[in-house]
């Protein structure tokens, strides 16, 4: 009998509850797929690491769960590999996986723990099935994110990343509908030993003020800011539901950037949305430069059923894959000069267990061999291979 395993898709919110859910399986023989379900190359990604599992671990009980188990859920249902699925919204149950409370153990200690603040979303954009899979935002207490935190710094984790599915709306459903900010102040002032903050993608335009000072002027936030923010023309944004718009998100990074010059901008961006003329897709390219964005994560569009994205008149694929390519060379050139600025430049790295480590703007560093994971070096960058500081 092997111990338990589990196959992580999709996003950091889905990572931070991979460690969750490993933390009360205890020696079970059982193989869990957290699915993802953002677009159909990730739902089928999940369908290939479900056949690869049961190859595997023929023996293993396997469970599936995360978005694709919900949006999907009759054709996971009818796969012969599977032993059962778990809902979405009860996978951080224990009794959902008919096994024991431990009392919420943290499991596989980590050098930065992801905490989910929040979970669900109440937007509606346009191209997005996550809100059928996640329910309705739904947020932790203050207590239970500071608890959490706490218990992950005891473990040995030296930086905490606040993550979620829409992570600005954090507050929104709890008492006087505190903002984020408030989160974020009373974490850093609870837990004085707390070096190390971060976010994952932010939506820009919830940003609150308090909020805003912090990530300008905060040492113990790190001087990286990852935008969701999905296109650079006003027009697709507009189509997309979003409640941004471009100069809104100019804006928001110019201010921060006269604060904190050193700031690292990541962002999502979609590459052929229904629509989309070359007119569109060039304001997309371009705003990788006006922001400089350096840490991107583009996504090809793809259709996800009954969303209304799907049933406007689509972009053929074979442009939408060429404007992904192009948009991902221009981040790379970005990167790549913002790499070259760092060379010779003291940083703080985050030593982890692969010989690896990340600065404060989540630059990734490769570090001398004696390095002891879990602690924070200086260093200074003098080369560069294939994208990673030496």
């Amino acid at each position: 009998m092997s111990g338990p395993e589990i196959v992580t898709l999709g996003c950091r919110m889905n990572l931070a509850e991979s460690e969750r859910i490993r933390g009360f399986l205890g020696q079970e023989d059982v193989v869990v797929i957290n699915s993802c379900a953002v677009t159909n190359e990730a739902v089928r990604q999940t369908r290939q690491a479900i056949r690869r599992a049961r190859r595997t671990r023929p023996d293993a009980r396997l469970l599936v769960t995360g978005c694709a188990a919900e949006t999907e859920r009759q054709h996971f249902a009818s796969m012969p590999e599977i032993d059962g699925l778990v809902a979405n919204d009860r996978k951080l149950d224990p009794r959902a996986w008919n096994l024991p409370d431990p009392g919420h153990a943290i499991a596989n200690r980590k050098t930065r723990a992801f905490i989910p603040i929040q979970t669900g979303c109440d937007h509606a954009c346009t191209f997005c099935i996550i809100p059928q899979g996640r329910g309705r935002s739904r947020s932790r207490t203050v207590e239970q994110v500071v608890r959490e935190a706490d218990r992950h710094m005891d473990a040995g984790a030296a930086e905490v990343v606040l993550t979620g599915v829409d992570v600005t709306s954090w507050g929104h459903d709890l008492p006087d509908a505190p903002p984020l900010g408030l989160l974020v102040r009373t974490l850093l002032d609870q837990l004085p030993s707390l070096d190390r903050l971060r976010f994952s993608s932010l939506d820009g335009i919830e940003i609150d003020p308090l909020l805003e000072e912090l990530i300008a002027s905060e040492p113990r936030v790190m001087p990286h800011l990852h935008l969701s923010l999905q296109h650079g023309h006003d027009l697709i944004l507009k189509r997309m539901k979003r409640r941004h718009s471009r100069s809104d998100a100019i804006a928001l990074v110019e201010r921060l950037r006269a604060r904190r010059p050193d700031l690292a901008v990541g962002a999502d961006l979609i590459a052929g949305f229904p629509t989309e003329t070359d007119e569109h897709h060039q304001a997309n390219r371009a705003i990788v430069r006006e922001l400089e964005i350096v840490h991107g994560h583009i996504f090809p569009y793809s259709p996800r059923h009954d969303t209304p994205a799907a049933r406007m008149p689509q972009v053929d694929r074979a442009t939408v894959k060429q404007r992904a390519a192009e948009l991902r060379e221009d981040v790379s050139q970005v990167r790549s000069a913002w790499l070259e600025r760092q060379i010779g430049r003291e940083a703080k790295v985050l030593a982890e267990k692969d010989g690896y480590g990340h600065a404060e703007n989540f630059s990734r560093i490769a570090l001398p061999a004696e390095t002891q994971a879990g602690t924070i070096v200086t260093v200074r960058p003098h080369r560069i291979e294939k994208g990673i500081l030496i």
